[in-house]
């Protein structure tokens, strides 16, 4: 008997791009093979010269159909099996495995947004609902729109056997978190990805839009981040608190391209309020939220760990961030090293 593959790739649409899928038949006892698909519906080619390749490089159990059949996050290449332009993967394994010997991890801190019908879920036709406080982990009534989604959700990464470390209500209404890690690059980002792809389907069977709009209420309302976790083995190692400090002085000699890379809008969110730092500057510290970095408490106390980089918004491209963090972070390491 044949199977289902759901094909996942990431489009080319712009300013932030777009999760597509399709689905394939596979018979029974065949893997999923490079497939295509019209690039010129997607931002990817023109009609002249449309086709595009779809290579398969993460595939799990798929939750929502079940039995045998599979997701299969894919990188999109051209016809001539290069990478296409939109295929920002490609240079994340580049770096992950020139930096290998440094073995970076990741943790994504992935937040959204629910809305429906133009508004954040849960929030009044007009006007606004209380003012935040009782919603971040918040539990009760009509304070939590959207548990029902996140919780069908959280089962199916489980289903799927993704590297979901949990999930919480966010501080404005409507919004919540779920976490993938901890994993190197690039399986960390091909998770987050996957994920992402099926918070969004989840939440259409409830008529729902799952957004990841860095700043989807502007005002007084927290933006949405992709809080990212990371260390390397000289980080974690026992004494790894001088290669902490290096990581966050290598970072703020780097802050330019990092922001401009962390996701389309980051100026509206990071504005130096509501848990940000301000996107100009830069800083560092311990149990800080308000810098752009934090040094986890429990990490200062053991004198070595991961650092969380605060600034990338919600609509992050993972394989970008993972490979500016170690292009920075490890490149300095192996720059003091001499």
């Amino acid at each position: 008997m044949s199977y289902q593959a759901e094909y996942i790739w990431i489009d080319g649409t712009e300013p932030s791009p777009l999760v597509r899928s399709k689905t394939k038949i596979v018979a029974t006892g065949k893997k999923p093979g490079i497939w295509g698909f019209d690039g010129s519906s997607t931002n990817q080619a023109t009609g002249a010269n449309s086709d595009c390749v779809l290579q398969p490089v993460f595939v799990c159990a798929d939750p929502l159909r079940g039995e045998d059949n599979v997701l299969v996050m894919c990188e999109v290449l051209n016809v001539d099996m290069e990478p296409h332009p939109t295929n920002t993967r490609h240079a994340c394994v580049a770096s992950a495995e020139r930096y290998a010997s440094h073995e970076p991890w990741f943790g994504f801190e992935q937040e959204y947004t629910f809305l429906q019908n133009g508004r954040p879920l849960g929030w009044p036709a007009t006007g606004f609902p209380a003012p935040q406080g009782p919603y971040y982990c918040g539990v009760g009534g009509d304070k939590m729109p959207g548990r029902e989604i996140v919780e069908r959700h959280t089962a199916g990464m489980l289903r799927a056997g993704l590297a979901i470390e949990g999930t919480n209500a966010e501080v404005m209404m409507g919004q919540w978190e779920f976490q993938i890690g901890i994993l190197a690059a690039p399986e960390c980002a091909d998770q987050l990805w996957t994920a992402r792809w099926l918070l969004f389907r989840v939440a259409e069977d409830f008529g729902v839009w799952a957004t990841l709009e860095p700043k989807p209420i502007l005002g007084d309302w927290n933006g949405a981040g992709c809080h990212t976790n990371f260390s390397t083995k000289e980080m974690r190692a026992e004494g790894g608190w001088d290669a902490i400090i290096a990581a966050c002085e290598a970072l703020g000699k780097n802050v330019d391209e990092h922001v401009e890379n962390y996701g389309f809008g980051i100026e509206m969110r990071l504005t130096g309020h509501h848990e940000t730092q301000h996107y100009s500057k830069f800083s560092y510290g311990v149990s800080d939220r308000g810098a752009s970095v934090r040094i986890p408490w429990q990490v200062a106390k053991d004198r070595r760990g991961y650092i969380e980089d605060r600034r990338p918004n919600a609509n992050m491209d993972p394989y970008v961030v993972s490979r500016l963090l170690v292009e920075t972070v490890c490149g300095a390491e192996e720059g003091d090293r001499g």
